[in-house]
């Protein structure tokens, strides 16, 4: 299963999915995740500051956003990016977005997309 969403509607697409992770990696490569709320505004990604967060994606800004589905058995949004920490907090900018689920979750039958054994849907 496919569902393209263009990159303009991950607004939208966020509006779906309410509350998420910010999850980035220590220098040590220990993952840090902290709770969410983004903003977008000119494609970019705002969230308030994280101490912590910052410190990390000044050693790494590789970042991922993470949110999971509000319904049971519905898709999880991973959006991948990088990000900076600054005086106003944390500006992720996405390089690439998925809805995910296990095929299991398709509507209660295993299907799957391609041989990944899960049904996806690329967010373009």
């Amino acid at each position: 299963m496919s569902i393209p969403v263009e990159v303009e509607r991950l607004g939208e697409v966020l509006a779906e999915h309410g509350t998420g992770y910010l999850l980035t990696t220590s220098p040590e490569g220990r993952v840090k995740a902290v709770t969410v709320e983004p903003t977008l505004l000119d494609g970019a990604l705002r969230c308030p500051a994280s101490r912590g967060s910052a410190g990390n994606l000044a050693a790494n800004p590789a970042a991922t956003l993470l949110f999971p589905p509000r319904v049971e058995r519905g898709y999880t949004l991973l959006v991948d990016g990088t990000a900076v920490a600054d005086d106003d907090g944390i500006a992720f900018t996405p390089v690439s977005a998925v809805l995910h689920r296990p095929a299991a979750h398709a509507d209660g039958a295993a299907t799957s997309v391609g041989d990944c054994g899960n049904d996806c849907a690329p967010v373009a």
